[in-house]
């Protein structure tokens, strides 16, 4: 069965000038698709407006010109129709177009390239929901770029080195700091931290990325009473922490039980927070 489509065609290659391809042009989005007894003609994808409000956002960010079509919407509601509660992937290039670096300065010479794919939820993400995840202090720092922090722009080399570090037995993934020592997220995910009763996460100022589910935890916490300090955090936050938690757009928000030598208690309030998350699956 093909799994990858290129503007809503079956099929898995791209022009060899695409800018995506040459420079990492461009920004996608990693969703969800609802279990099929969930889904209605309305709701077939978690969270879709935002993530493609957020695409929407990155690419003018980036001078790309898109939004998202109708046809477009459509192919991606009968994918999630056809691969329920399955990652579905949209991937966006600027296109083939200018010479080297330099873009066109007429950006309506160009065609967006949408990329779409379907892939299995990693079966380990349950363990994770049910008994939380252990972290290491990844030796390999973020570099600074505000003009890029927040987005999920196609340049992930450093998660690709992140990821590519033989991790420590027993433990499951990265906690990353950038080049300055202040926290930035997991290698995949944003992380929130509790400390004397207050909520905390890192400012996405300077490097990394500000995912979907990190708004919708940030919103579903204040609506259960809590504020969250968004902040420069450091090491020193983490080993003075009580709770420390990660979210993304697939795993929802779990528990982390351990950084490096740290032990960490679950927030009292996660599994709240992650049941109302579950409403939005029904």
């Amino acid at each position: 069965m093909t799994t990858i489509w290129v503007n809503q065609q079956p099929q898995n290659t791209v022009n060899a000038a695409d800018r995506g391809l040459a420079y990492g042009d461009g920004a996608f989005a990693t969703m969800r698709s609802l279990p099929i007894m969930q889904q209605s003609a309305q709701q077939r994808i978690l969270f879709l407006d935002l993530h493609l409000s957020r695409l929407e956002q990155t690419c003018a960010r980036l001078g790309i010109m898109w939004s998202a079509s109708a046809k477009l919407i459509d192919h991606l509601l009968h994918l999630a129709s056809n691969h329920p509660n399955a990652c579905i992937k949209l991937l966006l290039s600027r296109g083939v177009g200018g010479r080297g670096y330099q873009a066109p300065a007429n950006q309506t010479e160009l065609q967006v390239t949408e990329v779409t794919s379907v892939h299995a939820i990693p079966a380990h993400y349950l363990s994770w929901q049910q008994h939380g995840i252990k972290l290491a202090t990844s030796a390999i720092n973020l570099g600074r770029q505000p003009l890029l922090a927040g987005m999920k722009h196609l340049n992930r080399l450093e998660q690709v080195l992140i990821k590519s570090q033989p991790i420590k037995d027993g433990f499951d993934d990265w906690l990353v700091y950038d080049t300055q020592g202040v926290l930035v997220e997991a290698s995949m995910a944003n992380v929130f931290l509790v400390k004397d009763k207050q909520i905390y996460t890192p400012a996405i100022n300077q490097a990394g990325v500000s995912g979907v589910m990190r708004e919708v935890v940030i919103d579903t916490i204040l609506a259960i009473g809590f504020a969250v300090n968004a902040t420069t955090l450091t090491e020193d936050d983490i080993y003075q922490a009580d709770s420390l938690m990660m979210s993304n757009s697939l795993l929802g928000l779990i528990d982390v039980v351990q950084v490096d030598t740290k032990a960490l208690k679950p927030w009292q309030h996660t599994k709240q927070v992650a049941d109302i998350l579950k409403t939005h699956l029904q």
